[in-house]
């Protein structure tokens, strides 16, 4: 099996799940992994959100956001506030709270 792949981000589909929710509005989230390793501990994949606020305790996760934006807060630790071209890096075991300012499109790699 390979773990080489490529992906044009902004044309996959993605599929509808329910997100968690948050104070405020539940955003629908939608997402797709295109890679998971045989363990199931490595995923990697494409992730979608419209506005809302959702909370959240995080695994280890790189990100890019490929379009929107929203601020995460960490609870104890940093604010970050992430747009298009920006690269986050969540730490297993962070408590967030993301606020989605406009429908937020990304790509991860989560380690488990």
């Amino acid at each position: 099996m390979t773990h080489s792949f490529a992906l044009h981000v902004p044309d996959a589909r993605a599929r509808t799940r329910a997100a968690r929710p948050g104070a405020d509005r539940t955003p629908e989230v939608t997402g797709k992994v295109v890679w998971e390793s045989e363990d199931g501990r490595q995923v990697r994949g494409i992730w979608q959100i419209t506005p809302g606020v959702v909370t959240d305790t995080e695994a280890d996760e790189l990100l890019v956001v490929i379009s929107g934006s929203a601020t995460i807060e960490v609870e104890g630790g940093p604010t970050l506030r992430v747009g298009p071209g920006d690269m986050a890096v969540l730490s297993e075991g962070d408590r967030t709270r993301r606020t989605v300012h406009e429908t937020l499109r990304k790509a991860y790699a989560i380690t488990l």
